[in-house]
This record gives C-alpha cells, structure tokens and sequence, in this order.
C-alpha cells in the first residue's frame, strides 16, 4: 500500500495541476498563443486516453510490476520529450504520452496494485492509498515551481523524469514484489479470498452487458467532467458570485482537505455498505454542491473536493466487490479511458455555455442536473448476479 500511494503521488508530473505549473513559461518560451496550448493539451488527453484500455489489459496478462516499469519508462521519457519541444507538435506529443502513462497509467496501477494484494477491508485500504498519493499530488505544484524557477522549465521536466525513473522503476522490481498477477484465463472461476470465502469471478464479455458496470463507468466519468469543468474555472465562476481573485484561489485548500477525508471515508465505508448507494451519495453531493455555489463558499469547495474524491474511491472498491479481480487491470483501463478523456471536455462544455448564455450559472446548472441524472441512474442499476458463461 506505501508503494502503491507514492507511486500515485508520483503520477503528479503527469495530473492537470503538476503541468499548469509549465504553462505560462510554455507559452512565453515558445511563443504560442494560450488557446493553442490548451487544444494541445486537451489533444493530447484525449489521444492518451486511448490507450489506457491497453495498458489495463497489459496489467491483467502481463503483471502488475512488469506493466508499471514499462509505463515509468516511457512516463520519463515523455517528460524529457516535453522539455524538448519546440514547437506545438512536440508539445501535443508529449502531452498525449503524460496524460496516458501518468494521470493514466500511474493512477490505475497504483490502485488496481492494492485492489488486487488485498481482500479484507480493501475499501479501507484504497481509500487510504487514494488519500496519501491524493495529498502528493497537491505537494507537488508548489515543489516543481522552485525548480522551475531555480533551472528553468526545460530542465524541470528533466529532472521530473529523471525522478520517475529513480523512484518508480525500483518501486516496480522490488516495492510491488508480493503483488500477485490476475488471470484473465481464470475468468469464471471464483478466487479464494484470505479469509477462506469466495470472491466473485467474471468473464469480461459478461461484465460490460451489466448495468452495474456502466452506471460505475458513468458515474466516474460525470465526476472527473464536472470537477475539473468547475475547478478550471473556478476563479470565474465564483468571480460571478462576488469573491475576489485570492478568494477564490483560496477555496482550493479546502477541496483539498476534504478530498482527502472523504476518500478515507468513502473508502472504509465500501467495506460495510453498498457501493452503488455510497455512489450516488457522491454523485447527490455534486450536484447540490453546484446548485448554488454562492451560498457559502468555503462549504462549496469542501463539498466538491469531498464529492470528486469519494467518486474515485467507491469506483475502486466497487468494481472488485462486484466482479472479482479476474479483470480488474482490464476494467480499471477502460473506467480510467472514460475518466480520462471526460476531464478533456468538461472545461471547455462550460467555457461554451458561458459563451452562449453570457453566465456561468446556466452552464453549472445544467452540469448539476446532469449529476442528479447520474445519481438516479445509479441507484436504479441491478446488481450483477454472478454467472459463468
């Protein structure tokens, strides 16, 4: 679990808020206009995003310390590819590689790493695993910008792959050693749990037929659309509701807080209660969080960073409990792809919407709808009942 939270931690390089430290020297650097760097970053999520189904196959045949060494291999040498951009084709290039072998590929196999070592109070783990490499990620702005500011932004990005390359790569052969591989092969066959139970096993034919699966796969992806829409505007949107600048930054730290009790919370919980309803909770939270986010703006962060944090560890817990880790690498790949490519959209559906109605409050409006929908949805999806096909 320690390897697995400072492996996610060190996905930050490859998360928006380790590569919005870059931007404006980007821009300045290379002489490129701020809309142009933004569609390539948006790009680059969205073709990375691509090729995390793979890689979430790559877990369940290959291993989870053989796939992680390739990905941080590939992770740093992306970062080394960005430091030598000169232009925006190289920029788009090593967007794509970050945003999949990073806020991708790390992320899902640092969770899916513990999702399949444990079987007793996994909730709990996951969400402590979410909350310790959740925590890095928000360290890791505020350490990149004195490197940056100490060697330039060119050599920021080496040294952030060289950083992954000493870190990750021994993590991967020696720190994750006792991690055992799934087997897809064995889809149909129940996995004995430690405590002498069985776990349910799925052939993945049958897992994406259920509702489960695509409410689980819904919900994350209405989560990471809404957060990051809402959290790329933020200045804005609370701007409208008559907080300053500082103000407005500032209620980042209480998402911050919050996100990380919450993935404690909501992942302990997963071990006693349904995850189907603990998701729609999470899901209920966005959107009234977003009805009004005048009314008390401390409380509106907190209920985001709560909402978008609990989202995350109910759909690591809940695709294990349901369908067993036969799987699970191949499942996390195409619920992190959906996940992924939903943060690529989400800021500019409402940067349009506020172009077209001259507000931000229709656009939120229609975002909290939209997690109402989700909510129901969820609650009304049928609990796969497992069977052998």
């Amino acid at each position: 679990m320690a390897a697995s939270a400072l492996v996610l931690a060190l996905s930050g390089p490859g998360q928006t808020a380790g590569i919005s430290v870059f931007v404006d020297h980007v821009i300045a650097d290379l002489e490129v206009s701020r809309s142009a760097v933004s569609l390539a970053y948006m790009a680059g999520t969205l073709s990375g995003a691509l090729a995390l189904p793979w890689i979430g196959r790559a877990v369940d045949r290959f291993g989870v310390r053989r796939v992680l060494a390739l990905v941080a291999l590939g992770f740093g040498g992306f970062l080394v590819l960005l430091a030598c951009a000169r232009g925006l084709v190289g920029l788009t290039a090593g967007f794509v590689g970050v945003r999949a072998l990073g806020q991708g590929g790390m992320t899902m196999i640092a969770t899916t790493a513990v999702a399949i070592s444990v079987t007793r109070n996994r909730g709990t783990l996951l969400g402590l695993t979410s909350s310790l490499g959740a925590a890095g990620i928000s360290l890791f702005p505020l350490l990149i910008e004195r490197v940056v500011t100490a060697l330039g932004w060119r050599y920021a990005f080496v040294a952030e792959g060289a950083l992954i390359w000493v870190v990750v790569l021994p993590l991967a052969w020696w720190g994750l050693r006792g991690v055992r591989r799934t087997s897809p092969t064995a889809a149909g066959s129940p996995t004995e749990r430690r405590d002498g139970s069985e776990e349910p096993a799925w052939p993945l034919r049958a897992i994406i037929r259920t509702s489960m699966f695509w409410a689980m796969a819904g919900a994350i992806a209405c989560s990471g659309l809404v957060s990051t829409a809402v959290f790329f505007h933020q200045i804005s949107v609370l701007g409208e509701q008559g907080l300053t600048p500082t103000q407005a930054a500032a209620n980042f730290l209480p998402q911050t807080i919050a996100g990380l009790g919450s993935a404690l919370l909501f992942g302990s919980a997963a071990d006693r209660l349904s995850p189907k309803l603990l998701m729609c909770a999470a899901m209920a939270m966005h959107a009234l969080a977003l009805v009004s986010p005048g009314l008390g703006a401390l409380l509106y962060g907190a209920a985001l960073g709560a909402a978008a944090s609990g989202a995350r560890a109910v759909e690591s817990a809940a695709l294990p409990f349901y369908f067993g880790t036969a799987s699970l690498g191949t499942l996390r790949g195409l619920t992190q792809s959906v996940a992924v490519a939903s943060t690529a959209v989400g800021p500019i559906l409402l940067s349009l919407a506020h172009g077209w109605a001259g507000s931000y409050r229709p656009g939120v409006m229609g975002l909290a709808l939209l997690c109402a929908l989700v909510a129901i949805a969820v609650c009304f999806a049928r609990r796969p009942r497992h069977r052998t096909v």
